[in-house]
């Protein structure tokens, strides 16, 4: 936590974890990436996280990171096309490989066909809250719902957990 908190405040910011964070090819997270897990663990809505928090945090990102290397089969640090289908699968995402390869292309920020850890997180973190929100809509559980237009981009920009 002390080598992370840089500037001493006993609070750690999504620009300090950035900054202590890598992927396999040694790139730093994605910044998006680190915003998006200190507010899931940012019990204050500071913006920044305690001690606590980051112990809950750390432990969230090595969980992670066994299910990023359980799946990148050929151990290339990505998850291509065909690792992430199966992925979703073993997760119970029956999805289609048309959407799969949406994925990709919005997640691959080094344009390399495939998914660093970083950008890994933050995808499944993404579609565990879309679907989250979908369920919670979906009362009948038929797989369908029906939101306006406003509350379906409030789903798709706030994207944050329910």
């Amino acid at each position: 936590f002390l080598s992370v908190d840089r500037d001493r405040s006993g609070k750690i910011s999504a620009q300090e974890l950035q900054q202590a964070l890598t992927n396999s090819n040694w790139s730093h997270f994605n910044e998006e990436t680190c915003r998006l897990m200190i507010g899931m663990f940012d019990r204050d809505q500071s913006g920044q996280i305690d001690l606590n928090e980051f112990q809950a945090l750390w432990t969230y990102i090595q969980q992670w990171k066994g299910v990023f290397d359980r799946y990148d089969q050929d151990r290339s640090g990505l998850i291509e096309a065909h690792e992430l289908h199966t992925a979703f699968s073993q997760m119970g995402y029956n999805v289609s490989q048309s959407f799969i390869n949406i994925i990709v292309i919005k997640f691959d920020r080094a344009a390399r066909r495939g998914l660093k850890f970083d950008d890994f997180i933050q995808c499944c973190v993404m579609l565990k809250n879309l679907t989250d929100q979908f369920r919670a809509r979906d009362t009948a559980m038929t797989g369908r719902i029906q939101v306006s237009y406003e509350d379906f981009m409030c789903m798709v920009l706030l994207n944050k957990p329910s």
